[in-house]
């Protein structure tokens, strides 16, 4: 007797009817096909959920370490112990160290050695104890400082005797704040009036800034007897290379001599950064795995069963001269449908659920690509792993066996 295979000619099917075939199952079955992909929608859900909610905490934190100042460095010339002078650094010291790659903001301040008082009427000998600094004018973004009141130096005013006075020389001083309307106050730096037009918020990162009063460079340089020699050069670099820039930079702004400028080592808070990166990683791996192996398990025990109950189905669709290749394809195809439209509804219920929480926390949200991408790509896998078994048995089926099942 001839096997039924040999008998009956095969009808030709193509990918797209492979493709209706698989969801036919999925049409005809609606609440079945809801509960079967429930289960990879829950993991693969759960894995965008554990993924993307700690990722956007990780960026809130990173944010907040950054303001740390962990990309930025600062090289001050050190005091001679021979000739008790400082080094006469570059006046292009900040230019020069722009040259180095990885840098993306630099800036300089120089010390005037010049006295500061609020009136003029204060013995020379009674100063405030502030310094008084020469300033450029990308300082404020290269140390991450703000402004309180009025506003910084600018092309406007930095050629005449004005000045910006950080968070505590304001205070010394009694200038804490200045109103709209008002005349500016003003201050005796040396031997002539100049007028306060800013103050500055606390900057944690540059101490010394905060108790500096500060002067337009080419003022400085004009009215207080400047040299135009900076003092400190400051620059923020990309934060993975900030080892390397700091190993040249002394060398590229005193190339004289490097030993007369001391270099500041990248904040503490780089090394916690990097450390709560790779601890996190490793977590998020672990919590990924286990949520696709529940979604996994699920979906094959719901293919397996599906195959018990569709017994006669299978007969007849063999009875029809359907061969074992198409009834495998119909078997995968439904298990990748159902597995793909899980994976869909668990990345969009994923990406809300992460959206809604990081909002509630004021996190920024942060969806990786790569994982909703991930995650759907692993639900079409596992539809065809968790069919690759059911559809196996259902094609070993003969259309006798098939029919003849309670």
């Amino acid at each position: 007797m001839r096997n039924v295979d040999s008998l009956a000619k095969p009808v030709r099917l193509g990918p797209v009817d492979l493709v209706l075939l698989g969801l036919l199952g999925v049409r005809t079955r609606p609440m079945r096909a809801v509960l079967s992909a429930l289960g990879i929608s829950i993991g693969i859900a759960t894995m965008i959920v554990v993924v993307g909610i700690p990722a956007s905490s990780q960026r809130a934190l990173d944010d907040q370490l950054s303001t740390l100042g962990t990309n930025l460095l600062r090289a001050e010339a050190v005091l001679n112990p021979m000739t008790q002078k400082l080094p006469e650094v570059p006046e292009a010291a900040a230019q020069m160290a722009a040259r180095i790659g990885p840098v993306e903001l630099t800036s300089a301040v120089g010390n005037t050695h010049v006295p500061i008082s609020r009136s003029d009427r204060i013995p020379a000998g009674e100063g405030s104890g502030l310094t008084v600094l020469a300033s450029r004018l990308t300082l404020l973004p290269t140390i991450g400082a703000r402004v309180h009141s009025g506003t910084f130096l600018n092309q406007a005013n930095e050629s005449f005797p004005t000045v910006v006075l950080g968070d505590k020389a304001a205070t010394r001083l009694g200038i804490t704040e200045l109103r709209p309307g008002e005349p500016n106050p003003q201050v005796w730096i040396g031997a002539q009036w100049f007028t306060v037009v800013g103050v500055l918020d606390p900057i944690p990162l540059a101490p010394d800034v905060e108790r500096s009063v500060l002067v337009g460079w080419e003022t400085a340089r004009a009215k207080l007897g400047f040299d135009g020699h900076p003092t400190v050069v400051f620059i923020r670099s990309q934060e993975a290379a900030i080892e390397n820039v700091r190993s040249v930079l002394a060398a590229t702004i005193f190339p004289a001599n490097p030993a007369e400028i001391q270099v500041s080592r990248p904040s503490d808070a780089l090394a916690a950064k990097r450390i709560s990166q790779s601890t996190f990683s490793g977590l998020f791996l672990g919590l990924a795995g286990v949520a696709l192996l529940v979604g996994g398990v699920g979906v094959a025990n719901t293919m397996v069963i599906s195959v018990l109950e569709r017994k006669r189905e299978i007969g007849l669709r063999r009875a029809l001269g359907g061969n074992r290749r198409q009834v495998r394809g119909q078997f995968i195809a439904e298990s990748v449908a159902l597995c793909l439209l899980g994976g869909l509804a668990g990345a969009g219920l994923g990406t809300l659920g992460t959206a809604g929480y990081a909002v509630s926390r004021d996190w920024p949200t942060v969806i990786p690509l790569t994982t909703v991408l991930g995650g759907v790509g692993a639900a079409i896998a596992i539809g065809v792993l968790a069919g690759v078994y059911p559809a196996i048995r259902a094609s070993r089926l003969t259309p006798t066996e098939a029919l003849a099942a309670p």
